[in-house]
Order: C-alpha cells, then structure tokens, then sequence
C-alpha cells in the first residue's frame, strides 16, 4: 500500500512516541569543530535516534570536510563570511543525517508524488520540431519538461520543500527566503504552509509592484514579505543576515 502524503518528518513521530528527536540536539550535541590552517575543516557531532522502542544514544560520528571532495575538487567548499559557518555546519549535519534515513526518502518521494505533482510528462513540441527542421526535412526532435504543472507552477517546489522538511526535522519554526520575480517565494510559502512553518520572505520593492499577484500568493500562503531597496542581490543578502541572526 502507498504511503499517503502528510509530510510530517519520521523523527517527529519517534519523539511523539517517545524517542529523542536527533535535529534538536544537534546544537548541543555538536562536541567539537577544529579549524586547521588551510582549506579544511573537521566536524563532529553526536545524534540520537530511538531504535526499536528503546532510547539509544548511538555515537555516530558526521565528518565533513571543507572543502568538500566533490566534482569541484580543491577549489569547492564554503567560501563565506566567517558569521555564517556555525550555521551551515549544522546544516550540512542535519542535511548528510536525512541522505542516510530511509524513513525520510520515502516521505520525501511521497511529498514528492501527491503534493508535488511529481514526475511531471515530456510533451513532445510537434511545432518547435518542425519548425527546426532543415529543407531535407531533418531536425532534432523536441520535448518539453513540464515543471509548469507542478504545484504553484515552476521546478521551484522541488527545492522548496525537502529544504522545509530538513527545517522541520531540525526543529527550526521560521524558514526565510529571498525571491526575485516571486516564485520561489510563492513555493517556500507553500512548502511552509503545508507544514506548518512561519515563512518570511525578502523581496525587491520594485519586484513586489511588478509582481504584486505573487506577492499576493505568498501572503495568502501565510508568509511575511518584506520589501528590500535595491534587486535580488539585495533581498538574497537581507534574507542571509536574518537566516544567520
């Protein structure tokens, strides 16, 4: 039988049934950061889990170095503001945790499926292809991928909301994003509605005018927008200094 689709993360269940809750102890548990001089650093930090209706506090042990051995070789990792590495190691924590909980996944690919509207068709674009066609008549065939037909309208909720379940999973109560033309704001709205987040929202005043039917979506989603002088660089850099505290 299908799992249906409340998206509220496996380890609330585990905590409403008893067990620890592993994201809300991430900010005490995390027993040590060591800096080297370089371009590396060590994580490490302790979570539980409640294992077969038994409180087990399990030594598990989240390396993670910076930068990270990832197709950007020597030159990845977080390239920040020092103010912002706190937050973003327990980030990155919670987010290597949900890659290994297979509780989580399935949540995921049913949030996915029945809120979603995932997997969206290939459209075959019959008129692109033959426009595109050289004089023998030869051309590449066309598809399209119809995100649009995803919830609220564009791949933004694919994002949107695995990034509000990791936020719920964390504990968190607020999730705060920057949007430009407005759907990502419109898709964080609603990922944060559905599970029951607050949601603020930094936007460019001119795009709020411009885009008033968006900003009007958010609102109606519940989120807070907050006009930001200047473009989407600006709101980006307001929605981080908030993010951070």
């Amino acid at each position: 039988m299908e799992k249906t689709c409340n998206i509220h993360t496996a380890f609330l269940n585990r905590q409403l049934n008893g067990g620890f809750c592993p994201a809300t102890k991430h900010i005490t548990l995390i027993t040590s950061i060591k800096r080297r001089i370089g371009s590396s650093q060590t994580v490490s930090s302790l979570v539980t889990r409640n294992t077969m209706n038994t409180r087990t506090l399990i030594d598990r042990r989240v390396h993670s170095e910076v930068p990270m051995p990832e197709k950007f070789g020597m030159f990845g990792g977080k390239f920040v503001p020092e103010t912002l590495i706190t937050s973003l190691n327990r980030l990155e924590a919670e987010f290597i945790y949900a890659l290994q909980d297979p509780e989580f996944q399935e949540e995921l690919a049913t949030a996915m499926r029945d809120y979603v509207g995932r997997e969206t068709p290939l459209y075959f674009a019959q008129g692109l292809t033959d426009y595109y066609k050289n004089k023998d008549g030869e051309g590449a065939e066309i598809y399209l991928k119809r995100e649009d037909l995803n919830h609220c309208g564009a791949h933004k909720m694919n994002n949107a909301v695995a990034q509000a379940m990791i936020a719920k999973r964390m504990g968190l109560k607020n999730v705060v994003a920057a949007t430009g033309a407005g759907q990502h704001g419109v898709a964080t709205a609603a990922a944060c509605a559905k599970l029951s987040l607050s949601c603020t929202v930094f936007m460019s005043a001119d795009d709020m005018e411009k885009q008033s039917s968006n900003v009007l979506l958010m609102k109606l989603f519940g989120a807070q927008v907050k006009p930001v002088e200047g473009g989407f660089k600006e709101a980006s850099s307001e929605a981080i200094r908030e993010w951070a505290g």
